[in-house]
C-alpha cells in the first residue's frame, strides 16, 4: 500500500463556500484519470460505507453524472448533476444534487470546481471548492456527515491513482 500524503483539510472561506484541499502522492493525470473514468469512480464513492452501484458519466459540458451507493446499513444513497465546464488533467465544473434531500431550485444547486495541480516529485494537489447559494445550504452539507466519507474517498483515489502507473 502507497502511503498517503496527508489527509484532506476543510476550510470556509465565505459563508457560501466549502473548500476541500487534498495533496497526493501520484501523478496529477491519474487522479484525474481516477475521478473521471467510471470503472474507477465505482471503486472509491462510497468509501468505506458501501458499494457503489451505479455509476453514469457523460463527461461533457452539459453531460449528465449519476452515482448510487448501497450503503452498508442497506439503504440507497445517490446524487447526479451536470458538468459545466471540463478542461482535461486541469479543471471539472459540475453541480451536485442529493437526490435524498427536499429538492433546490435550479439557482440554488451548489456548484463544485475541481481543479489538479502537478506539484514536484510526481505529486498534485487537488482543491475542490463547493459554491453554495446560502450559509444555511452550505451549513447543511457540512453537518450531513459528509467529512468522514470524503476522507475515506481521497485515500482510495490515490491508492486507485497509484495502481495505474
Amino acid at each position: 500500500m502507497v502511503e498517503t500524503a496527508s489527509s484532506a483539510k476543510i476550510t470556509l472561506p465565505t459563508d457560501e463556500q466549502i473548500l476541500i484541499t487534498r495533496e497526493f502522492n501520484a501523478p496529477k493525470h491519474l487522479v484525474y484519470r481516477a475521478w473521471t473514468t467510471p470503472e474507477l469512480v465505482k471503486r472509491w464513492w462510497a468509501g468505506h460505507r458501501g458499494t457503489t452501484t451505479e455509476v453514469e458519466m457523460d463527461l461533457r459540458p452539459g453531460g449528465r453524472w449519476r452515482y448510487v451507493i448501497k450503503a452498508n446499513a442497506g439503504f440507497e444513497v445517490a446524487f447526479h448533476g451536470e458538468y459545466r465546464e471540463i478542461v482535461p488533467d486541469e479543471k471539472l465544473v459540475f453541480t451536485e444534487v442529493f437526490e435524498g434531500a427536499d429538492p433546490l431550485p435550479d439557482a440554488d444547486v451548489p456548484v463544485d470546481t475541481v481543479t489538479f495541480t502537478a506539484l514536484e516529485g510526481d505529486r498534485a494537489v487537488v482543491h475542490l471548492l463547493t459554491q453554495t447559494t446560502s450559509k444555511a445550504v452550505r451549513d447543511m452539507i457540512l453537518e450531513s456527515g459528509m467529512e468522514v466519507g470524503m476522507q475515506e474517498q481521497m485515500n482510495l483515489i490515490e491508492e486507485l491513482a497509484n495502481s495505474l502507473r
